[in-house]
C-alpha cells in the first residue's frame, strides 16, 4: 500500500489575487523570488499546459526534476506534477491555490502530495522536512516580494562581455571546469567543486579583495553545454541579500562572445559596515557593480587567453 502524504500551507497577502497569480506563473523569476530555486526552463507550452525543469535545493543538496503544470487563470489555480521525480522522492505533485480576501487581499495555498521511494520511513521524513522548510521559504518570499517591494529599489542587474578568438567549447570548458580556478584565476584563494550529478555543481571558494582580504561564497552552478552556466550564490558576502548570475557563451564565424551577467540584491543592514561601500544604497550599487564585474572581466580574460591558446595549437 503506497503511502502518499498529503500536506498544506498558506500564507495571507496583502495584494490583489490576479497579481499573486502572476508572480507563480512566471517561473523565469523563481530564483529571484524564491530562495529554493537555483533556476527554471520551460520546455514545452501548448495553451494551458506546460513543461517545466526545476533545480533547487532541498535540506541544503541541490536537486533537479520536470514537472507538468496546468495554469487556469479563471481559478487562479496551478496544478502541478513531477515527471520523474528525484531520489529520495518517489512521486511528488500539488497545487498553488489563491483565492481573493477582498480586492487588495489574497490566501495564498500550497498544496503537495508526495511519496518515498520504496515507502522508507527515514526518506519520508528527510522529504517531510524539505518540502516544510521550502515551502515556508517560497511563501514567506512570496509574500516579503509583494508587500514590501524588496526586490525594487535594491536591486541591480549588469552584463559584461568580450571577444574571444577561439572555440565556444574551449571557452564553455574553462568556466565549467571551476575547481581548477584556484591554479587558474589569481583572484581566487582556495576553490571546492563537487558535482554528484552531472551539470550541477556546488562551488565554494574564497576570493581575495584588493586589499589582500578574502570573503568565502558557496553557489549551486547549473552547467548546460555547450553555451551557458547558471548560477545562484547560498553563501552570499556581506553586502548582498541576493545573487544570481549567468555565463553565457554565443559562437560566431569569427570566433565567440562570452558574457557574465549578474542580478544582486544589496542587503541595506550591511552598508555601513562594509569597507568601499560609501554609506549609501547608491554607493553600494556601485561598489557591488565595480567588484563583481571586475572579477568576472578577470575570469572572462583568463578563459580568452586559455581558448585562443588552444585554438593556435590546432592551426
Amino acid at each position: 500500500m503506497e503511502n502518499v502524504r498529503h500536506v498544506r500551507h498558506e500564507v495571507s497577502v496583502r495584494a490583489p489575487a490576479a497579481e499573486v497569480y502572476r508572480l507563480i506563473e512566471e517561473v523565469w523569476n523563481w530564483p529571484e523570488l524564491f530562495p529554493p530555486t537555483i533556476h527554471v526552463e520551460h520546455l514545452e507550452r501548448d495553451g494551458a499546459q506546460e513543461r517545466i525543469r526545476i533545480w533547487a535545493t532541498a535540506n541544503g543538496q541541490g536537486k533537479s526534476w520536470t514537472s507538468r503544470r496546468t495554469l487556469d487563470p479563471a481559478a487562479l489555480r496551478i496544478d502541478f506534477r513531477q515527471e520523474v521525480s528525484s531520489p529520495p522522492v518517489a512521486s511528488m505533485g500539488g497545487a498553488w491555490i489563491i483565492s481573493p480576501v477582498s480586492d487588495e487581499e489574497s490566501l495564498v495555498e500550497l498544496l503537495h502530495d508526495y511519496r518515498a521511494v520504496g515507502d522508507d520511513p527515514d526518506s519520508l521524513a528527510w522529504i517531510d522536512e524539505a518540502v516544510d522548510r521550502n515551502s515556508r521559504s517560497e511563501l514567506a518570499a512570496l509574500k516579503a516580494g509583494i508587500e514590501l517591494n524588496v526586490h525594487e529599489d535594491r536591486t541591480m542587474s549588469f552584463e559584461d562581455s568580450i571577444h574571444i578568438e577561439g572555440s565556444a567549447q574551449d571557452v564553455y570548458d574553462f568556466l565549467n571546469e571551476a575547481g581548477l580556478w584556484e591554479q587558474r584565476l589569481p583572484h581566487v584563494a582556495r576553490v571546492s567543486l563537487t558535482e554528484e550529478t552531472p551539470g550541477l555543481q556546488v562551488l565554494e571558494m574564497d576570493t581575495r579583495a584588493k586589499d589582500g582580504s578574502t570573503h568565502t561564497t558557496r553557489s549551486f552552478r547549473v552547467c548546460l553545454a555547450p553555451g551557458r552556466i547558471l548560477y545562484k550564490q547560498v553563501t552570499l558576502p556581506p553586502l548582498l541579500a541576493l545573487h544570481t548570475g549567468r555565463w553565457s557563451i554565443e559562437e560566431h564565424e569569427d570566433g565567440v562572445t562570452a558574457t557574465s551577467q549578474h542580478t544582486v540584491v544589496i542587503d541595506p543592514a550591511n552598508i555601513a559596515a562594509v569597507p568601499g561601500a560609501g554609506g549609501s544604497l547608491a554607493g553600494a550599487k556601485e561598489f557591488a557593480r565595480q567588484v563583481l564585474g571586475t572579477n568576472s572581466l578577470a575570469t572572462l580574460g583568463h578563459a580568452k587567453e586559455y581558448a585562443e591558446k588552444r585554438a593556435a595549437a590546432r592551426r
